[in-house]
């Protein structure tokens, strides 16, 4: 016999879920199907749950030695124990017009990076990190109830294309999602401005399959989504492999220049599967140790 409470629950939560806007409902799937690859986000710092021991290396503090513990072996071992603090996370998604290009029958760019800053955002929320939208006001915010919060705030209707400088805490994370399509001196200036201030941040570009492999023959019209006017290619097969070469070095260029301020950076097409993406992000997160 079916128990009527559990019933109940079953129609509450599919009434809860018929109610979430789509984004979010893909956000989620997103995120546990991440969540089941992964145990959690372990670090080294301070708090009371023992995490591991290990060997002791020169530099090493002699008040971490677990003594009893050395005294069972031949090595001198340290006790580490795992991170408790919660940390903010603050997430930009690029709101401009070139990120609302789709060459497919899948998501534009936008709606991919909203995708992956959510599904980021609600693994991180289940963690007890606390999340915050870099192009608004409001602090961060902890709970489930904060992931509904967050999708309007990385979304307002007249985003530009990189947010006005605000301080930030120092040691905090951003989340910076775009296509990065941007003249490399403009990236170059707002990475700094938020390197500047102690925050290490994460750069995920995300690209339509169509600006990677350019699959067009023949003569073709292009028009430029942010009023760059229009160029006419006379034969598109002759300009691929000069538009490869191009496009490659602007990735290097931008692979350097996060290298070069200590931030982590992965590609990401739009017709790859989501989970491929988050997980490296989800993952860098939990090894980098506070500082």
């Amino acid at each position: 016999m079916t128990d009527p409470n559990l019933t109940r629950r079953r129609h509450e939560a599919e009434a809860v879920a018929s109610t979430m806007p789509p984004l979010l409902v893909a956000a989620e799937r997103v995120a546990s199907t991440v969540a089941q690859g992964v145990h959690g986000r372990r670090r080294v710092g301070v708090g009371e749950t023992f995490w591991q021991f290990r060997q002791y290396q020169p530099g090493d503090p002699t008040a971490a030695i677990d003594w009893r513990q050395s005294a069972k072996s031949d090595r001198v071992v340290l006790r580490e124990q795992e991170w408790e603090a919660a940390e903010s996370v603050w997430f930009w998604v690029d709101g401009s017009s070139s990120m609302r290009f789709r060459s497919h029958a899948g998501p534009t760019k936008h709606e991919r990076a909203q995708v992956l800053a959510l599904a980021l955002a609600s693994l991180l929320l289940r963690a007890g990190e606390r999340v915050a939208a870099l192009a608004s006001s409001s602090p961060p915010m902890a709970g489930r109830a904060a992931l509904v919060r967050l999708a309007d705030l990385i979304n307002p209707s007249d985003a530009p294309t990189t947010p006005a400088y605000r301080p930030l805490p120092r040691y905090a994370r951003a989340i910076l999602i775009s296509d990065w399509l941007m003249p490399s001196d403009e990236t170059e200036r707002w990475l700094r401005s938020i390197r500047g201030q102690g925050v290490t941040a994460f750069v995920l570009a995300v690209l339509d399959p169509a600006e990677v492999e350019l699959p067009y023959s023949g003569h073709v019209r292009f028009k430029g989504l942010e009023d760059e006017g229009m160029a006419l290619i006379g034969n598109v097969d002759r300009v691929r492999g000069d538009y490869a070469s191009l496009l490659a070095q602007h990735r290097e260029a931008l692979a350097d220049m996060a290298r070069r301020l200590g931030f982590r950076m992965t590609w990401h097409q739009t017709d790859h599967s989501p989970a491929g993406a988050l997980l490296p992000v989800y993952m860098a997160l939990g090894a980098n140790e506070p500082r």
